[in-house]
This record gives structure tokens, C-alpha cells and sequence, in this order.
């Protein structure tokens, strides 16, 4: 049996289309952030960014999204190399240290929905921008 691609090629070695595969649509990297300054970790809002399609996880103009938004870091292995900024659970953090997909990643589990079911998608749980709501009045800590 052949060895999944995300086993085998490293990532800056991947298709276009293999690396957006390893997005696994939960949006949470889509979220305000915040770095404490003291400890470095970094804190999520459960403010959206106003690209962000709330009921399907996924970037509304994902194409032009640099340049609608020019505080969003369009990730290429090179922004990896400190990929802490990114939830512990996103398959590019996980694969850039060496660890493996979790069992509900789409590419394992072959259904788009497993992230969802499995708590992972910010779906249903975050607000966006329009609302008019302070990201530092809406610190969350169930992102990881």
C-alpha cells in the first residue's frame, strides 16, 4: 500500500493542490490573535476575520485574500519555520514539528464534515468582525 503524500514528500516539496488539501477547515487560524508579550503564547478571539465564511470554515476570496487583507499571512513552508501562531491542531503546524495528521483530518478520515463532528471547526462557536464586538473582550481558551 503507498504511504500517504503527507508522509512521504516534505512540505516544500508538495503540489499546489496537496498543500491546500492539508487545510482542514476549522478556521481557527482565520480568528483575532494576540501574543502575550511576557510568555509568548499566543491568545485566540472568538472575533473572525471578515473574510472568513462563518457556516463553511473556509476564506470567502481565499484567491485575493493578501490583498483584501493585508494582515493575513498566506502560509508557505518558509512561515513555518515558527509556526506557534498557528493552532496546535492545524495539520501545517503539526506536519513543519514532525507530528502526525490527527484521526479526524479530512485526508484520514475522507469526510470534509470530521472536523466538525470531532469539536475541531470554530463553526458555530465565533462571531465576525461586523458585530462590532472587541476581540480582547472575547478571548477564548478552547482553541489548541
Amino acid at each position: 500500500m503507498k504511504e500517504p503524500f503527507w508522509e512521504t514528500t516534505p512540505l516544500h516539496a508538495l503540489t499546489a493542490d496537496q498543500w491546500d488539501s492539508l487545510c482542514d477547515g476549522c478556521g481557527k487560524c482565520c480568528l483575532e490573535k494576540f501574543e502575550d508579550e511576557e510568555t509568548g503564547r499566543i491568545v485566540y478571539s472568538r472575533v473572525a476575520c471578515q473574510l472568513l465564511d462563518l457556516n463553511s470554515c473556509r476564506c470567502r476570496h481565499y484567491d485575493n485574500r493578501a490583498d483584501l487583507m493585508p494582515d493575513c499571512v498566506t502560509l508557505v513552508p518558509e512561515v513555518l519555520a515558527s509556526p506557534q501562531w498557528l493552532p496546535e491542531t492545524c495539520a501545517y503546524r503539526l506536519l513543519a514539528e514532525g507530528q502526525p495528521l490527527p484521526e479526524w483530518h479530512p485526508l484520514i478520515t475522507g469526510d470534509p464534515e470530521s472536523v466538525a463532528e470531532a469539536g475541531q471547526s470554530v463553526r458555530g462557536r465565533v462571531i465576525g468582525p461586523e458585530s462590532g464586538e472587541n476581540p480582547l473582550m472575547n478571548l477564548i481558551d478552547w482553541i489548541r
